[in-house]
């Protein structure tokens, strides 16, 4: 029957000794020597049994450790009485004392690390990209309306204003009208139709500064008679731009001649 030992992993004597002292819940001030000694060469002993490397520190630790536990055996100085103040021939009292500052840095400095090894765990579950070029995706500021406007524009530009306003506000006597819907039918299909099927058309060019209001009414009147007839197809590309128109052809208009408009 086999038989399975499983030892912890130590960094070093101290690592080890540290772990002993901790298992035992001893006070790292005030060793017990002779315990710790004990368990020490057991663990080298059991070490030796498993067919383990030993470095060079676990037995110099071990050497240390005999050398503090025979130290605290023999009997200790003299004490001097020198104007009632007691003093020790040996000034080092206590053999333990540069065994105990090593733990205790030791056991600082294994603090720190068990920290920085849980920041590493932390950080190892957070998972990071490479900076990417985001300009595309920033909005492009557009420029002010008035950009690159003068004074000299805005006085040409009020002087048009004032000019349609003095149209508008002209009075016009009441005549008959001089063209009909049927006669600008067949002038709005006279320009469509020179393009031929498919020829695009836009409202603005059929009107002119000098045309008269009823003249604007009677040929946008004309438009809608020529999409009752299917004969164009008028759309805008945005709201409020211009009308535009597309020829589509049709027999409708040879009939116009005997057609009666109702308005």
């Amino acid at each position: 029957m086999t038989v399975l030992y499983k030892l912890e992993t130590f960094e070093g004597p101290l690592d080890l000794l540290l772990h002993l002292i901790d298992k035992a819940e001893i006070d790292i001030q005030d060793i017990p020597v002779s315990e710790i000694t004990e368990q020490y060469m057991e663990y080298l002993q059991t070490m030796q049994e498993l067919e383990l490397d030993i470095t060079s520190e676990f037995l110099v630790m071990a050497a240390t450790l005999l050398s503090i536990k025979s130290k605290l055996l023999l009997p200790k100085p003299p004490v001097i009485e020198i104007d009632d103040f007691e003093y020790y021939e040996d000034d080092d009292l206590d053999p333990r004392a540069e065994l105990v500052q090593r733990l205790v840095e030791y056991r600082k400095f294994k603090s720190i690390a068990v920290q920085l090894m849980d920041m590493e765990s932390e950080r190892s579950l957070i998972f990071t990209k490479e900076p990417e070029d985001l300009g595309p995706f920033v909005p492009t500021q557009q420029d002010h309306p008035l950009k690159g406007l003068h004074t000299a524009d805005l006085i040409a530009a009020f002087r048009k204003a004032l000019s349609k306003a003095a149209r508008r506000s002209s009075y016009q006597r009441i005549t008959r009208d001089e063209i009909s819907v049927k006669d600008r039918i067949r002038d709005v299909s006279d320009a469509l139709r020179r393009g031929g099927r498919g020829h695009k058309l836009r409202f603005s060019a059929l009107l002119d500064d000098e045309m008269a209001r009823h003249e604007i009414v009677v040929t946008f009147l004309a438009i809608l008679e020529l999409m009752k007839m299917k004969a164009i197809y008028c759309y805008q590309e945005k709201l409020f731009e211009d009308i535009v128109m597309e020829w589509r052809g049709g027999e409708q208009l040879d009939e116009l001649q005997g057609t009666e408009i109702s308005y």
